[in-house]
This record gives structure tokens, sequence and C-alpha cells, in this order.
């Protein structure tokens, strides 16, 4: 991501947030109050923004986007009935879901981590729109060039020894395998049942070639903005990884899954990806 910068990918997934609150039936994938109020969804976006909205595969790009957080929240919520504490979002962007939080989120500890860029961007807008930062929010500015997670998380204040859920959406592609090493490696550091949910993409060889297609616009469109592809997996390949560095339960997403489980009563058109999936591992 450009060091000065806030993230446009993750202005864009804001943005399908907030149009699904209007454009897509009920009930709402997820409902998000909260992203309209932080983004503009009608006409006067710039010309990238615009060609990624109006592209044919824009739709299916938003029911991954809703589904990536819906599905990740569904985790947390089991999570918490199993004694976790504290929720940890990597690479937050404009994830709402601290200010407009259920109820039984309301005992978390809450840490939202990004790029101070893209957090302060955040900030800004949240102050805009007159909404305060709940009691049990802490935002943990990070550049990973010169901190580690670990690092940045002690300065906040995190209690290391209380399980912990954590949510990485939409980042992996754009991190190198070392990077996403580390990362893991941090999450299979904290207690026993501390778990995550994280998105990744496939392989364009392993696509159609209309979803290939179109996820080489969303690989250039990325590249204009400084936030490149870097990295990819396919599912089985990285299920067997992540057993084999130690953690305990690993559940993969499929997209029939997420078929059966959010989509098949719906008549709106929206549709599983395949390009982009989910992996939810426990320690």
């Amino acid at each position: 991501m450009h060091q000065v910068r806030p993230s446009r990918t993750g202005e864009l997934t804001a943005i399908m947030r907030a149009i699904h609150q209007t454009a897509d039936e009920e009930p709402k994938i997820l409902a998000d109050p909260v992203a309209p109020l932080l983004v503009k969804t009608g006409n006067g976006h710039d010309d990238w923004l615009t060609s990624i909205l109006r592209h044919p595969f824009a739709k299916q790009w938003r029911s991954g986007f809703l589904i990536r957080n819906r599905y990740a929240e569904d985790c947390l919520a089991e999570a918490v009935k199993r004694g976790v504490q504290q929720y940890v979002i990597l690479g937050a962007g404009l994830d709402t879901f601290a200010y407009r939080q259920p109820s039984w989120a309301k005992s978390l500890c809450i840490y939202e981590i990004d790029h101070p860029a893209t957090q302060s961007s955040k900030r800004t807008r949240l102050a805009a729109a007159e909404i305060a930062a709940p009691p049990n929010l802490t935002f943990v500015p990070i550049d990973f060039e010169r901190q580690s997670l670990e690092g940045a998380l002690r300065v906040a204040s995190f209690d290391f020894g209380r399980k912990t859920f954590c949510s990485w959406l939409g980042v992996t592609q754009y991190l190198t395998s070392d990077a996403i090493r580390q990362t893991l490696e941090f999450v299979l550091s904290l207690v026993e049942s501390s778990e995550i949910v994280f998105s990744f993409v496939l392989p364009s060889e392993m696509l159609t070639d209309s979803e290939a297609e179109a996820r080489a616009m969303a690989a250039h469109s990325s590249a204009e903005v400084g936030e490149l592809y870097l990295s990819t997996f396919p599912g089985q390949d990285l299920k067997a990884h992540l057993a084999a560095i130690g953690f305990s339960e690993v559940i993969h997403m499929t997209p029939g899954e997420v078929h059966e489980r959010y989509l098949k009563s719906r008549s709106d058109g929206l549709k599983a990806r395949f390009g982009e999936q989910l992996m939810r591992a426990v320690v």
C-alpha cells in the first residue's frame, strides 16, 4: 500500500457495502447503516472507482465483500460464546463493526489495526459523520516496515493471556508470503482457542475465463493505486499448510457452502465468488 495515502481498495469495499443497503433485497447479507455515512454511493466518483463500480462483475465483487464480513462476524459471535474476549481487526480499513456492534459484543476489547494513513483518513470520516468511537475500541496504527504486530499491540495494552478472535479480510493478496507467514505465526502465538478468519484469492488459472478477466482488471486497477497483487493460494493447499504449521482446526468455506448459508433463497442476483474464498483457523 502507498505509504502516505489511505487504501483505495479499502474505500471500494465500504462503497460496495453502502450500495448493498439500498440496491439489494431484504434481508441484507450485512446490515450496515454506518458505511453510507462514511462514503458516497452516487455519481461523482473518480475514474478509478467508476470503472470498477460499472464493471459487469461488480455485483459479484459486492457479494464477496459482504459475505466475507458477514461470515467473520458470524464466527466472532460463536467465538464470544466460547469465551473469546478480544477482537483484532487486521487491515481494518473502513470496517464498521465497532460502530454498529450488537449487544453481545459490548464485553469485547476491539482493536482496529491498519496503516497510519488509512486509519487517519477513517477517523476524519468518522468525525465528519459525528460518529464517536465506542469505549471498547482501540485504534492501533502500525507501519509494518518499522513495527511488529506484537510490538504494536503491546503498546496498545493488548492482553496476550486472553482468548482472541482475528479477522483479516481483503488483505492477503497484497502481501508477500513472508508477511503472511509472520501474521499467521502471531495468531499461533495466542492462547489456545484463539482463531482467525481470513480471505484469500485463488490463482488466475483456476478461474473461469470471465472471472479471470475480472480478476485481471481488478489487479490492474489495484496496481494503479500502488496496491499490487502479490500472493494467491489454491484452497486445499492453504488448508493443508495451516494444519501443518499448528492450527488445531481449519475450516475452508467453499463457494458452495457460501451459497447454502447466505445466498440460496435470494432473487437479487447476488452469488458466491469463486476467485476469493474464506478460511477459518483455530489455535
